[in-house]
């Protein structure tokens, strides 16, 4: 089985998991055993698909101002933990690749595998709710018609991405890639960064 195989085994998992009780309050059971890769990957979709409907909930024109401030600043911390595990993906990305020899031709890629993987986890949530989209029972003929063929775009990238990231994986292990892993540099959420923080220090 292919990582990417194993990854939106593990998104669809966790998206049914979420959906079975459909609260962006459910606390988090990730069945696979803590340190490991499968465990990351569960909960960086689950953190992603919480994220989903926080987004759905504070598009509603009628919410009231300081729910909507909470929702972002929510929002915001779901994000950093999102930044968090994409690096700790890349992590074991880097454990696993970092020991192999180099060809003199490698090259470095557009963006760390774990970038693309996060990609991986939209794509599977963007499926999931277009499916919704195409069986809803109260949506037009020509609604359903316009989701199905949106459907069939997010399947196909699916498939595309999920080569495009067993390929990267590929190159890294016959060393016609190298990798590096670049800490995020978020200057918002860092107090000495962000003026408004530090000047109301």
């Amino acid at each position: 089985m292919t990582f990417t195989e194993t990854a939106n085994g593990i998104f669809e998992r966790s998206i049914g998991d979420y959906h079975k009780y459909d609260d962006v309050d459910t606390p988090i059971h990730n069945p696979y055993k803590e340190g490991t890769i499968e465990a990351d990957l569960y909960q960086k979709n689950w953190i992603d698909t919480v994220q989903w409907h926080l987004e759905d909930i504070i598009r509603d024109p009628e919410i009231d101002p300081v729910e909507a401030l909470a929702l972002k600043r929510r929002i915001d911390r779901s994000n950093q933990e999102r930044t968090d595990l994409v690096e700790t993906i890349d992590s074991y990305f880097y454990t696993q690749f970092h020991e192999v020899e180099m060809k003199p031709e490698a090259t470095i890629n557009t963006e760390s595998p774990a970038w693309a993987v996060d990609r991986l986890s939209i794509l599977a949530l963007k499926i999931y709710h277009m499916k919704e989209q195409v069986e809803r029972k109260d949506a037009t003929e020509a609604h359903k018609e316009n989701c199905r063929k949106k459907l069939d775009v997010l399947l196909q990238q699916r498939v595309d991405l999920s080569t495009a990231i067993d390929q990267l994986l590929e190159d890294f292990a016959q060393g016609r890639k190298y990798m590096k892993v670049y800490k995020q540099m978020k200057m918002y959420n860092d107090p000495s960064t962000n003026p408004i923080l530090y000047k109301n220090a």
